[in-house]
């Protein structure tokens, strides 16, 4: 059990990665559907570079990521195999199935736009956007606070949060209306 906390501190340094990936790839589609909407040459441009940034983003760093956060996942739980005995575990595990399901409609939107088919809108990559960071508030909470009961206050925050941000959202859409460089 002495390599316990190098395994620990692997699983939370990949779970960093994966979500700083899942943070900023749909950004790099915002960006990618907004360049699909422009004239050309402009329109290439942004579109090769943009999907090189993703391609990159993508599969050097997101997906190796989620590989090796999800290893040293199961790797900690065969050595502690009474956390799953836990129901704020069990809990947590149902996010990270959430996380799972993100990763892969994420990357269903990756295929989309790398074969130029735009299916969704900025706005709503914009509001994909937050939904690592909704799943990230919740696990954070049941593993700080090891309790099933009171995640529940933090997903109240979570909604809280979601409200603030989709009002966020609508201010910058009205600002961009106004003035489309802001």
């Amino acid at each position: 059990m002495e390599y316990y906390g190098y395994i620990k501190s692997f699983h939370l340094i990949f779970v960093i990665t994966w979500f700083a990936g899942l943070f900023y790839i749909p950004r790099l589609f915002v960006y990618q559907i907004e360049a699909f909407h422009k004239l050309s040459p402009e329109k290439e441009i942004l579109g090769k570079q943009l999907k090189l940034m993703s391609k990159r983003l993508w599969f050097i760093i997101t997906w190796p990521s989620a590989i090796l956060a999800t290893l040293f996942a199961i790797w900690l739980l065969i050595l502690q195999p009474y956390w799953l005995q836990q129901p704020w575990m069990q809990v947590k595990l149902g996010f990270v199935v959430l996380l799972i399901i993100y990763h892969l409609k994420t990357h269903q939107y990756y295929k989309q736009l790398q074969n130029d088919v735009v299916k969704k809108s900025s706005s709503f990559m914009r509001i994909w956007n937050e939904g690592a960071t909704f799943i990230l508030f919740a696990v954070i909470f049941l593993v700080v606070l090891k309790s099933a009961i009171n995640w529940v206050w933090g997903v109240i925050g979570i909604f809280i949060l979601g409200i603030l941000i989709m009002l966020g959202f609508k201010i910058y859409k009205n600002i961009r209306d106004k003035n489309p460089e802001a």
